[in-house]
Order: C-alpha cells, then structure tokens, then sequence
C-alpha cells in the first residue's frame, strides 16, 4: 500500500534555517511554503485562517523575533511573535490535528551549570529574548502538550546568512578578517555553533519519525568551544593570518547579559539516532559549499 503524503506547512521558509529546510526536503512530502507577504505571523487573525485553510498534517515554524539587543527595546513586538504569534500557530494546529514543529534556544538558560543542559534543566533566562522564548516554549506545552517538538538549539550559521542581522558570525568573522587590525573575541562563553544544513536535516528526520515523541529536544552540533575558539578555527581553515585576541566579557556584550555555559546536550534526539555532526566538521563543510574554500585562501582573497 502506497504511504499517504505528509503535508507540511513551513513558515518563515526564507531564513537561514527555512531555505536549508526547503532544499532538504525528502521525497514523500507535500510543501506549502508562503512568504511573509502572504502570511505575516504578527497577523494573528489570517495565520490561524491560513494554517485552517490548508490543514497540514505538520506545521514548521521558523520565524522569531532573535536580534537580543533589540528585544530589551521592542520588547512588544519580541513578545508579539516569539509569543502571541506562537500561541496562535499551536492554536490553529489544534484546530486541524497538525503537529507543530518550532524552535527555542539556549538563552532560556542563565548558564551558571557546570555540565552541559539537558532537556528537563529548569530554564532561568538572564534577558528579555530568553523570557520571551522560554514563554514561547511553555504555551506550546500547555496548547499542545501531546503533538508539539519544541527544538533548542544555538549558534546557527548558514548559507542563507542571517537577514535580521546582516550577516552571519562566521560570515561576519570572514568579512573582519578583511579590514585588518587587531579583533577581540569572546573566550568565557562556551557554545555549540549549529549549521542550519546539519540542523534542518535533523528536523526533518524527527518530522517524519513515528517514534518521536512529543517534548523538547536539544539539537546542536556535537561538542563544544568558546566564540573565540569557533573564530580561530575559521581562520585557520581559511589559512588568514589575524592578530586574533580573547577577551573575558565575563558573560556581557552589547550591555547584555548572556549565558557563561550554553552548552546543550541531545539526550531525546539521541535515543531514536538524530545526531548532529561536529561542529569542526560542519564548519569545515560551510566553508567549502559557501565559500569554496577546498584548499587554503590568502588574506588577499578575502
């Protein structure tokens, strides 16, 4: 007998995480992917009536309001659609029997634990972005306790670069390296730096895996580093001499405070064998299918 489609709705496909779940995409599955000018998620009212109209069998929501400065001074519209909007979406899923499908992170933590986070840790965020999150987190649970995968991760980087902030770290990394002069980088904050390529995959393992219960997942890119450890790896596989220097913030950058230890361990996800690769391998990988950096660059290239 012939495997009925899976339906699945995708918002917010035109980010870095979104265009890599769009390329991704298996055989098997019916895509519905609208932009922003279609269906705006801050439109409470017709995000509901879209999502009844199409009735997915999966909804997968990837927008969020994720700029951590700009939330603390647009805290409204960071509750609007990291919360209000969330609130909607699981919603309307409930309306339809559709299984949702959303993300979070790991500034829900305050990063004072010694081992890495798992997915029961108690969230204790240090700002609004992580309030606003782990709200967003606890309203799935309460309207969808039964048909929600909530999916921390953190440090994402990938092809489509970040158009909230421009561009992405390593993107950003690369385009100092440029300028010249010396660059400060964080060495107190450890993290798991994320490609969306290995992220997305991922996901879309766990969308079509009956065995996947409902709950939070941490889905990161196996091991971990300092930001200043990540950037020193870029530029030594780009072969860049930089005069690259580490810097204690003791956990604060742009007068925000952030987790000292956002390290997040896959616990769930490595039960039923959803692992992420390395993140030195991921990165590796970025490089070359970004970058075309299979062999070693001057600064002069770059």
């Amino acid at each position: 007998m012939r495997r009925a489609m899976v339906k699945i709705l995708l918002l917010g496909r035109t980010g870095q995480l979104g265009s890599d779940i769009v390329r991704n995409l298996p055989s098997g599955v019916d895509l519905v992917a609208p932009g922003r000018d279609v269906v705006d998620v801050s439109d409470r009212a017709r995000t509901r009536e879209f999502i009844q109209s199409i009735r997915p069998d999966v909804v997968i929501n990837t927008t969020a309001f994720h700029d951590v400065p700009l939330c603390e001074s647009k805290y409204e519209e960071a509750f609007e659609i990291n919360c209000f909007a969330l609130h909607t979406i699981a919603n309307a899923c409930g309306d339809v029997g559709a299984r949702l499908v959303t993300f979070s992170t790991d500034y829900v933590f305050d990063g004072t634990k010694q081992l890495p986070y798992v997915e029961t840790d108690c969230p204790k965020p240090l700002q609004i972005y992580g309030i606003t999150r782990m709200t967003g987190e606890r309203i799935v649970s309460v309207v969808l306790p039964d048909a929600a995968l909530i999916i921390r991760t953190c440090g994402l980087y990938g092809i489509a670069g970040s158009k909230a902030r421009d561009r992405n770290f390593v993107d950003k990394r690369i385009r100092d390296a440029g300028r010249g002069g010396s660059i400060n980088m964080s060495c107190e904050q450890t993290v798991c730096p994320t490609y969306t390529e290995d992220l997305s995959k991922a996901v879309l393992t766990l969308v079509l895996d009956k065995r996947a219960a409902s709950g939070i997942y941490h889905l990161v890119n196996e091991g971990s580093c300092s930001w200043y450890e990540f950037t020193k790896e870029i530029y030594k596989l780009l072969d860049l001499e930089v005069d690259l220097r580490p810097v204690d913030r003791n956990g604060c950058s742009d007068g925000i405070r952030r987790p000292i230890n956002s390290v997040l361990e896959n616990t769930k996800g490595r039960e039923i064998g959803v692992i992420l690769p390395h993140w030195r391998d991921a990165l590796k990988r970025y490089l070359e299918q970004k970058h075309g950096t299979s062999g070693k660059h001057s600064r002069g290239q770059w």
